[in-house]
Parts: C-alpha cells; structure tokens; sequence
C-alpha cells in the first residue's frame, strides 16, 4: 500500500493521535509522523534520577470526550487506560499563611468556603456555579464541538430560541471583573481567575467565558495510572491496533503541493511520502512561519508574536518534600497577582513574586509524604520569548530562587540536587515544539473574538486539514482530542463527497 491515497498525520500529540486513530479505525491507510521518539506531544513525560515524571498536563477532565471517542471505535476506555477519580482539585496556599482545599463535590466545596470566607462566600460560590454550568452548556455542543468558529455559526447554532442564552456567556467582561462581582474575598477570586492560565491567558485580559473550566472541573478530574502520558501511549497502540503506522524519530520538512493541492510530506532526512491528505497537528505558527514550506504557510492565518499564550518554566525534580502537606495538586500564590501577568505579558519577564504549582506525583488526595524522594513538578509562568529574547541565565537563576522562596514562606522545603533536577524554560519548549517561543497553548484567549480567531480544521490549501491545541476549540487535553475528531470527520466528509 502507499501512495496518494494515505493520509499523513504530522505530529502524534494528542489531536494527531485522535485523528489517526478514527481515520484508521475507518479503514483509511493512516501514517503519523513524529519528531520525537515517543507519542503525547506536550503530553511528554522525563526521565530524572531514574524515574519517570509526567512533564505536561497533569489532569485528565472531560472523560465524555474520550469515552465518545473509543465508544465510536468499538473499544472501551476502561480497557486501556485505569482512571481514578479525584476529590480534592487542589490545596491552596497564600502568603498570610491561609490554605484552603477546593473540593471536586460542590456541596462539599461550598461548605469549605463557607468555613473559610463565611456563608456570604459560599452563596456566591453556589451562584458561580450555576453561571459556570450555564457556559458550559450553552457552548457544548454549538461551539466547542462545532467544526467551524464564528460568530454567525455560534450564534445559528443556538438557534434563535435560545439565542439570548448568548448574553449570560459574558463575552465583553474579563474573567477578572467578572470574578469580582461573584466573590468579595480577593483570595478566592485569584484561585478561580488561576482557571484563564489553564488555556494559556491572563485573567485580566481573558473574557469571563473562560468560567466554565470551574465546571468542567467539578464534572470530575481523574488520575491516569502510570501518568498522563500514559493515555498518549495507550491512543498510539490503539491506533497501531487498527492499523495505522507510527514512525517516530521522522521530523516532517514540507508539505508538498501539486496542482493547488497537497501532494505529500518530505522528511528531514530526504524521504518523500505521496499522499493527497495531511492532517497537521503542529503549532498553527510553525506552518505559518513557513517551517513547512511556503504553501502551508500562505493556507493559515499569518503568526502574531504578540498573541502568543503562557509559556513556563518548570523543575521536574526527584527530592524529599518536607514542612508543607503537599496533595497531588498544590498552588502557592503570590502577593501581587496583577503584577505576573503584567510581567509576563507586558515586560516579556518573570514574576517577582510568582504563583507556583507544585504536582506531587507520587500523592492523592492524601498529604501523608512518601518514604525517601518523590516526583514533584513545579512550575511557574514565563513569557513565550524563547526564540527571540531567551531569559538569560542570571534571570532564570533570579526566578529559581523567588519561586522556591514563594514555596519557603508556606513551609514547603524541598532538598533538591541538580544530579535530581531537569529545568525546562521557553527555549527549551521552543526547541520542542518549534515557532512557538514556548507558547504551550496556541495565542492567548485575550478579547471577545481570540476563540474565533483560531483556525478551525480546513485550510486555504485542499488537502490540508489541522489538528492540535493551537486550532479550534482550543488548548488542553480534552480540546485537543476534539479538533482530531473534528479533522477526521472532515477528512472522511470530503473523501465521501470525492
């Protein structure tokens, strides 16, 4: 087999990972090209003092997505993957010594804020929840899993029965103000405002649309044995499975072009794949910087520096934690939450006093410490300059101490070793996912219309379709697996149609 009839996937993130293996299990001869030597994309895990870390997403939400998704293929989700649900999201901590544990249940979460920030709080809690759920559910169906973003199709799709359902999404109002009228106490509006950097963006530019991730969060997080990256894995031998191939290792140079339409992928090292269909599950900026040729680039939306999201620097470390009860998700937040993203954003600079998440990945719900060194990933926000303007050395020496101080104040001491360290910053991200100057979201969700602005599955270049966090519906796990479903229908669509 071979020819123009295979379709190429570039990139075996997750959103090239969905794609292959939907295409696949429909019978289509499916190829996955990766640059690196393993599946996941930023959905990576690495290897420090001889143990295994996840280095990526460390939650697993909206499991609808993917029991839809192995439920379409005849399999089961539950035969491939052990989940175990999560009932406490995270521990917080703040600088005046205050913690507080927000709880999956509602019920249960409302009463803790109701402990923490008195019965006032916990109403207003309740009512966020409700808005939350609003969102969500206006916008399930008729945008995220809608194959094209825009307003007139978002707005079609609710139909005009329920198109003043659109107004209380609270487009035109940041997730900051927003946040403002439902929680009187600062510290709870910074811990629900932390859900804008969940996609990349800053809470005081993003829309208050962003809400919804509370919701999705409350429908249930799931710890996947062996980590995350474990969920790459089992997709890429499902996929394998069904019949497509993996080739790791095989950098994609250029997406050839015959007659105005794709004609095939040359790799790095000179070989040619034929094929009429390309699925690219690369940064929408490394196509449209040209990294693969000059017809990918002219057929997506050109790349603005200036709209890049979040990117971070991380410590992926083996060590003994002591002084603070760490849980498996821990965030310890700084004095001055307006100032971090001014810093990252504005001045292209780290934080002078940084919020840092710690993921305790030997931990559950329970704070009882391990015996000897666990796996921890800390993490703090950084600006997307990687390619252009890289921290130096002495600033991300200077952002090292300050995050480990932030972690200090609380009580939280880790014994860290550099022979038990591996620091990742957005030079380093840029190397691994190339155009993005470390942006691991796609551009940021700033303004009203930044959710329109992604590119949706179908380009100006027949053949070309996209897939990945960068393209509509978004960043993040579960967003991505739904633009490889969508790109995979549409592939099949049009093979239909001729």
């Amino acid at each position: 087999m071979g020819g123009p009839e295979r379709i190429v996937v570039i990139g075996a993130g997750i959103g090239g990972l969905v794609a292959a293996l939907e295409l696949a299990a429909a019978g289509r001869e499916v190829v996955v090209v990766e640059r690196a030597g393993a599946p996941g994309g930023k959905m990576r895990e690495v290897a420090v003092a001889g143990r295994r870390l996840d280095a990526g997403p460390t939650v697993f939400t909206l499991r609808t997505v993917f029991d839809r998704l192995f439920e379409a293929i005849g399999a089961r989700l539950d035969d491939h993957v052990t989940l175990t649900p999560v009932g406490l999201l995270a521990r917080h901590a703040w600088a005046d010594g205050a913690t507080f544990d927000l709880f999956a249940d509602r019920d249960r979460a409302a009463d803790a804020i109701g402990d923490f920030a008195g019965a006032g709080e916990a109403k207003r809690y309740r009512a966020f929840c409700a808005r939350a759920r609003s969102i969500y559910e206006t916008l399930d169906e008729t945008f995220i899993h809608a194959p094209r973003p825009s307003v007139g199709g978002l707005v079609g799709r609710v139909g005009p029965a329920r198109v003043h359902r659109l107004a209380g999404i609270t487009p035109f109002s940041t997730m900051w103000q927003a946040l403002g009228r439902h929680f009187h106490d600062q510290r709870l509006r910074q811990l629900f405002a932390r859900y804008a950097t969940y996609c990349g963006s800053s809470p005081f530019q993003a829309p208050a649309t962003l809400m919804l991730i509370a919701h999705v969060e409350q429908e249930g997080v799931w710890l996947v044995e062996g980590g995350m990256h474990q969920l790459a894995v089992a997709l890429a031998r499902l996929a394998e499975a069904r019949g497509a191939r993996l080739r790791y290792h095989s950098p994609a140079d250029e997406i050839l072009v015959d007659g105005g339409r794709v004609a095939g992928v040359r790799l790095a090292d000179g070989e040619t794949m034929p094929a009429r269909t390309v699925i690219a599950n690369a940064d929408v900026a490394a196509l449209a910087t040209g990294r693969l040729g000059a017809a990918a680039a002219a057929a997506v939306p050109p790349a603005a520096a200036g709209r890049r999201s979040l990117s971070a620097v991380t410590w992926s470390l083996v060590a003994e934690a002591r002084g603070f009860p760490l849980v498996r998700h821990s965030v310890f937040f700084g004095r001055d939450y307006p100032e971090e993203f001014d810093a990252v954003f504005r001045h292209h600079r780290l934080p002078r006093d940084p919020t840092v998440y710690v993921c305790a990945q030997d931990r559950g719900d329970d704070d009882t410490a391990p015996d000897g060194p666990e796996r921890l990933l800390c993490l703090i926000n950084a600006p997307p300059t990687g390619d252009h303007a890289p921290l130096s050395d002495r600033a991300l020496a200077e952002g090292e101490a300050r995050a480990f101080a932030v972690l200090a104040r609380s009580g939280l001491r880790i014994a860290r070793t550099p022979e038990a360290t591996t620091m990742t910053t957005p030079t380093v991200f840029d190397r691994l996912f190339p155009a993005t100057g470390g942006a691991l979201y796609g551009q940021a969700s700033h303004g009203w219309a930044a959710s329109f602005a992604r590119p949706g599955t179908t380009t100006k270049l027949a053949g070309l379709y996209l897939a990945g966090g960068s393209v509509h519906p978004g960043a993040g796990v579960p967003m991505a697996a739904v633009s490889g479903r969508l790109a995979a229908a549409r592939v099949l669509a049009d093979k239909a149609g001729g």
